[in-house]
C-alpha cells in the first residue's frame, strides 16, 4: 500500500447519505430508501444516485441480498456504512456518472473487532483499478472506527483479480473461509497503520 489517502469522507446528509470520495469514485452508503428504490424503481434509484445505470446491473448479487440489506437498514438506520455501498464512477468516457459496482461490510464489527468486507465490480469496469480504489476507501473507513481491529475478506482461490486487490491493500492469506472452497484474507490494524 502506498500510504496515500486520496479520498475524503463527506458527512452524512439526510437526503444524500454517507459518501466517500476517491480519486475517480464516489462510494455511496446504502440507505433503506436507496435499496428499496433499486429493487422497486431503477429509474428513481438512478436519480437518487445522480448516475447512469449500466446494462446488466446489478453485479453478481441476487435479489434476496438486496431484500436482506433493505430489511437490516430499515430495522436499524444506525448501521448505515456497515452494509452495502454503491460504487459510482464520477466521470465515464462521456463525462457522466455511472454506477459500476457495490461493496461494503457484512454488518458491524464482531466483539473481537473483526469487520468483513466484500466487493463486486461490473465486468466491463474490471481490470481498471476501480475495485482496489473502492476497497481501499472502505478499509480506511472501517479502520477509522477504533473498535475495528481487523478487516477480513473472503474469495475463491481461482478469482486471481480479487486476490490481487486484497494483496495490493496489504491483506494476507489467513486460511479457509466460512464455506467449503472459499479462502480468507485479513488485514490487522497494526499492519494497516504501518503502511
Amino acid at each position: 500500500m502506498d500510504g496515500s489517502r486520496e479520498w475524503g469522507a463527506v458527512p452524512l446528509v439526510p437526503d444524500r447519505g454517507l459518501r466517500l470520495v476517491t480519486e475517480r469514485l464516489e462510494l455511496v452508503a446504502a440507505t433503506h430508501e436507496l435499496v428499496r428504490a433499486q429493487i422497486d424503481e431503477l429509474a428513481r434509484w438512478a436519480r437518487l444516485l445522480e448516475a447512469r445505470v449500466p446494462d446488466g446491473w446489478p453485479p453478481e448479487l441476487t435479489e434476496d441480498v438486496w431484500e436482506y440489506t433493505a430489511d437490516r437498514l430499515f430495522e436499524d438506520p444506525g448501521v448505515i456504512g456497515w452494509w452495502m455501498w454503491y460504487f459510482v464512477l464520477r466521470a465515464d468516457g462521456d463525462g457522466r456518472r455511472v454506477v459500476i459496482g457495490t461493496g461494503g461490510y457484512k454488518g458491524k464489527p464482531t466483539q473481537d473487532g473483526t469487520a468483513e468486507v466484500g466487493y463486486s465490480v461490473m465486468r466491463q469496469y474490471q481490470g481498471l483499478g476501480y475495485a482496489t480504489e473502492a476497497v481501499r476507501a472502505l478499509v480506511d473507513w472501517g479502520f477509522s472506527h477504533r473498535e475495528v481491529t481487523r478487516v477480513v475478506a473472503e474469495t475463491y482461490p481461482d478469482l486471481v483479480p480479487s486476490i490481487r486487490v486484497l494483496e495490493k491493500l496489504g491483506f494476507a492469506f489467513i486460511g479457509p473461509g466460512s464455506d467449503e472452497g472459499i479462502i480468507r484474507y485479513g488485514l490487522t490494524r497494526e499492519v494497516f497503520e504501518e503502511a
